[in-house]
Formats: structure tokens, C-alpha cells, sequence
């Protein structure tokens, strides 16, 4: 990625300012309240369910969310394609794992490999070739609701090319994840649009891009990508997808590279989502995540003015200790303020 700071000169300023948003974003996620576990658990199963509907109906299926949900349970869904049932099931159990497992799972050519396959792996059409490079040409074409090829978009990098270019790509791109030159969101949309510009399998490359997108967000600490669908934000902006992909993929290789719509776009996206995260904070109950002696602290806060940590103590028979843990907890969640430090410290709701 030799040009890649080339890239950078092309950037406008808002795509830096969406960059300074999400980081903020991200940065308040990490400290702020901690969502329950049966919350988190129930956003984690619907993001999965709208996330898998999502991505395969980009590329052309036609299962609802409704129906990927009875399919994921069980339930008949036999009106609609084998096929669309099998890259359903594929995208579900691997978009999964990757949520459990992404601390364990190390970005390289063989991951992304491994992945591929695994996306594939009910699908009969594609058994020959799963986690392995393409081995003659494909195009890539915009598909419409009911599958069928609208017009082709571009012509990818060439086979024999593949190995080279891809080996190249992921050798950059976990460089400098690791080095810090760039902010690692450029580093991971320079990857998803350089991906998908190379094309390297013969199918899936759609879906296994938006895989990848989740795993390296995650590793890079934007840790709410298993609780708002990032697909299906993509799916409701697939017109602005194509064409942002579209206008930067014809400059690549040129003499003068732009990916600056890509980058407009993708980041537009991970903002939107960075939002969607924190107003799943702003909107949880405080008072479903405190404990009942915590309770006792926060609803004496609620009743005076202000009050030091021993003066609260002494009114909940709460011990000191403890009292001073549920405050800092309450710091953290942005309920209360502190006034002064030492031993004059007293705190008051905001």
C-alpha cells in the first residue's frame, strides 16, 4: 500500500471529523454503564439474526428476519430456496463465533481463509471451493431483490494475481493495526474496500467482508459491533453501498487513487452505529443495573442536596467501604457529581 498516504491528501475534513466522533463514541461505550447480561445476551441474539438476514439479502436472498429467526429455531421455512437456507445458516453460526471467539482469532491470510470456508459450509454449490482462492475470473454484479444480476459493476483482480495481492493487502493492513501510523479505522476500511476491489474467492466475498469488518473492529476495541447490526445498516443504505464502493474501486491503481466516497461511507456507518450503541446506555434504567444496598445509596442521593461519603453510611447503614466502591460506580455511570476532594469530598446527583 505504497500510496496510501497519497490516499490520506485526498481526505476531506468531515470524514476526519466522523473519525473524532466515533473515537469519542467509542471512548464513551467503554466507560459508560454496563448493560445487564440478559440485555446484552438479548441484543447480541437479534443482532445476529438481523445481521445474517441482512448481509444475504444484499447479496441477492430473500429470507426476512422474521424468517431467519424460525429458521435459526427450527421452524419450517421450505417456500424459500435451499440455497438462500444454507448461507443462512453459514453466516448465523460464523458471524457468532466470531462474537465469542474474535480475542482468539488472529488476523492473517489462513483466518481469512478458514472463515471463508466456514461461511460456505452448507452450502452445497460452493463445497469445491470454499476457503480456497478463486481459480479463473469473476465479475462483480449489483443484484436485485429477487437475485438476479442487474448490471456488473467491475472486473476484479485477475486469478493469478489473487495470491500476491492478497498476501500484500493483509501483510499492510496488520502492520500497521499494530504499528499505529494510521487510526486503525482508515487501516480497516482501506482493507474492506481493497478486499472487495480484489475480489480473492469465487463467492462470498460480500458477506465474508462484512465478517471481517466486525472481526477487526472488535479486535480494535469498538466492542458494541455484537450489539448493534452493522449490516443491517449497510442493507438500508445499499444504493450509497454500491456506489461509494464504485466510485473509489475505479481509482485504485490509477494514477490518481481516491477512496475518499468508501471512506465517507463506511465511516458513516460505524458512526451511525457508534450512536445506535450509546443510546442503548442513555436509554437502560439505572436503577435496573445497581444492587439493593447500591439502591439505598442512589435513592438517598435523590433526597438531599448534597452528602459526604461518611454522612451516607451513617443514613443507609451502608458500610463506608462499600459506600465508596457504589460511588465511584456512580461516577462512572455520569448520575453524580463530586464536589471538592480529601476530606471535604461530598457528592450530589446530576
Amino acid at each position: 500500500m505504497k500510496n496510501f498516504d497519497k490516499r490520506l491528501r485526498k481526505i476531506p475534513d468531515s470524514i476526519w471529523d466522523k473519525i473524532a466522533q466515533i473515537e469519542a463514541l467509542k471512548d464513551q461505550w467503554i466507560t459508560g454503564a454496563q448493560l445487564s447480561p440478559q440485555l446484552l445476551g438479548r441484543l447480541k441474539r437479534w443482532v445476529l439474526i438481523t445481521s445474517t438476514g441482512a448481509s444475504t439479502r444484499i447479496e441477492g436472498a430473500a429470507l426476512s428476519d422474521e424468517d431467519v429467526d424460525k429458521f435459526i429455531r427450527g421452524l419450517a421455512v421450505q417456500k424459500f430456496a435451499a440455497r438462500d437456507r444454507q448461507e443462512v445458516q453459514g453466516y448465523y453460526e460464523l458471524l457468532n463465533n466470531v462474537f465469542d471467539a474474535w480475542k482468539n482469532i488472529k488476523f492473517s491470510e489462513s483466518a481469512i481463509k478458514y472463515l471463508h470456508k466456514e461461511l460456505l459450509k452448507y452450502v452445497e454449490k460452493d463445497q469445491r471451493h470454499r476457503g480456497d482462492y478463486k481459480k479463473g475470473e469473476n465479475t462483480v454484479a449489483m443484484i436485485d431483490q429477487k437475485g438476479r444480476v442487474v448490471s456488473i459493476v467491475f472486473k476484479p483482480t485477475p486469478a493469478y494475481l489473487t495470491p500476491k495481492e492478497m498476501q500484500e493487502l493483509v501483510e499492510w493492513t496488520e502492520t500497521n493495526l499494530r504499528i499505529r501510523k494510521y487510526n486503525p479505522l482508515l487501516v480497516v476500511a482501506n482493507f474492506i474496500v481493497e478486499f472487495l476491489n480484489i475480489h480473492p474467492f469465487k463467492d462470498g466475498n460480500g458477506r465474508l467482508s462484512r465478517v471481517l469488518t466486525n472481526l477487526l473492529l472488535l479486535k480494535e476495541g469498538y466492542a458494541y459491533m455484537p450489539y448493534v447490526s452493522h449490516e443491517k445498516l449497510i442493507e438500508d443504505n445499499k444504493s450509497e453501498y454500491y456506489i461509494a464502493l464504485r466510485k473509489s474501486q475505479k481509482t485504485i491503481k490509477g494514477k490518481s487513487e481516491d477512496i475518499s466516497p468508501w471512506l465517507d461511507y463506511f465511516l458513516g456507518i460505524v458512526q451511525h452505529q457508534s450512536k445506535m450503541a450509546i443510546d442503548l446506555l442513555n436509554k437502560q434504567d439505572i436503577e435496573k443495573l445497581l444492587s439493593p444496598k447500591q439502591l439505598l445509596i442512589w435513592n438517598y442521593l435523590q433526597k438531599v442536596e448534597e452528602a459526604g461519603p461518611q454522612e451516607i453510611s451513617k443514613k443507609t447503614k451502608v458500610a463506608r467501604p462499600t459506600v465508596n466502591q457504589v460511588l465511584e460506580k456512580l461516577l462512572k455511570y455520569k448520575k453524580i457529581e463530586r464536589i471538592a476532594m480529601g476530606s471535604a469530598t461530598r457528592y450530589k446527583k446530576l
